[in-house]
Formats: structure tokens, sequence, C-alpha cells
């Protein structure tokens, strides 16, 4: 099943772009995911299953820096237009 994920990343901190940017290269790591960015928000899109398992990953090495804050949509369907 192919869904589409919407991630907007928080790390609450002054040093907040560089977290950012890097949770953005750890997901683009993996060529079989689409990666879209805006100014609000990463988009994902893919498998079911292996979107989820990266964005699982991905989360877990950002949450190595202390307190940071993540919000996601799953959606069912490749939203990709």
């Amino acid at each position: 099943m192919l869904i589409s994920v919407e991630i907007s990343y928080y790390p609450l901190n002054e040093e907040y772009k560089k977290p950012i940017l890097a949770f953005i290269e750890d997901l683009k790591k993996n060529k079989n995911l689409v990666v879209r960015t805006n100014t609000m928000a990463t988009q994902v899109f893919g498998e079911f299953d292996e979107v989820m398992d990266i964005v699982k990953s991905c989360i877990n090495r950002a949450f190595l820096l202390p307190h940071s804050v993540f919000v996601m949509k799953v959606i069912n369907a490749d939203l990709r237009d």
C-alpha cells in the first residue's frame, strides 16, 4: 500500500536548523522513498512498511537530541500530484 506522511520536526533548542536539516538528509538516504520539503513540513511517499520503518529509525536518531517534538500525519494514499 502506498502512503503519504507529513512530518513537522521541532527541536526545542536555539540551534534548531541543523537538526532539522540532518533529519531530512537522513530520510533522503533511502532511494525508495520520495522526500519533499517546504517551509512547514517534510513529506515522505512510498510503501507503507518501508516508509514507517525508515521514519521510525530517523526519528529514533533525532531523539538523541533532548526535547525534540515530531508531529505527523499519515494518509493511506499517494498524494504526490
